[in-house]
């Protein structure tokens, strides 16, 4: 199909970045992102987070979105730049370096073109990576995605590194509860949600302090595990 070019939004949400964020700025921008807008949704940073992010929107499209203290997680950060932003697309990425700039535009292309309705950068078809990620980490987040497939036929629905049609994730998209929301977004697109998967390598943070332990993912497995039994659940008593 032909393209049609659309505008772009990056979606970033930010607690405590003030290590990363530049680099991330200079990193798309050096890629040739045709991006519209970078959107920093800031959580409640203590550090200078916020601070850089301004000075860096004297040179280039980027604004700064507070987080509402009362709707904490990345999901609820994701909606409100969503709500927020301005283009045709959205580009979800973390703000910690841990996503490839140089897939991006590998991200958006299907987009571009409407081969799909949403494509993910995977960690789990082949050509993706977690290299150097810890055994415990592997296996938890392995598991998570092995437990979400039956429902999405998605390799890696729990990946925060995904593009969309804005209109749709705010048409579709549940009320962010902080489960991953790229996970409700496919089971809420319905059958003919089209989902293309884009290997990457997913690299944990150079800089700042990591947000991940052990406790912390054991927690989140918990929550994940409830919510996949129930969407589970509710899918078998609508007779799917």
């Amino acid at each position: 199909m032909p393209r049609v070019t659309r505008t772009v939004s990056i979606v970033v949400p930010t607690r405590n970045e003030a290590e990363n964020v530049g680099q991330l700025v200079s990193g798309i921008v050096a890629q040739g992102v045709p991006f519209h807008e970078i959107v920093f949704v800031d959580g409640n940073s203590t550090d200078s987070t916020r601070t850089i992010i301004q000075s860096l929107a004297s040179n280039h499209p980027i604004r700064l979105v507070a987080q509402d203290p009362a709707e904490r997680g990345l999901a609820a950060a994701v909606i409100t730049g969503a709500e927020a932003a301005t283009g045709d697309f959205l580009l979800v990425m973390d703000g910690d370096l841990s996503h490839p700039v140089d897939r991006i535009t590998d991200l958006l292309d299907p987009l571009q073109t409407g081969a799909a309705d949403m494509v993910i950068g995977s960690r789990y078809v082949r050509g993706g990576s977690t290299p150097n990620w810890p055994l415990w980490r592997r296996a938890m987040s392995r598991s998570g995605a092995a437990l979400a497939y039956p429902l999405t036929r998605v390799h890696d629905s729990m990946s925060g590194f995904f593009a969309i049609s804005r209109s749709r994730l705010l048409k579709i998209a549940p009320a962010p509860l902080g489960f991953k929301i790229a996970f409700e977004t496919i089971l809420r697109g319905g059958p003919g949600f089209r989902v293309r998967e884009i290997p990457i390598a997913f690299h944990d943070r150079s800089h700042g302090k990591s947000k991940m332990s052990l406790g912390v993912a054991l927690q989140f497995f918990y929550q994940w595990a409830l919510a996949v039994i129930r969407r589970s659940l509710m899918k078998s008593s609508n007779g799917d």
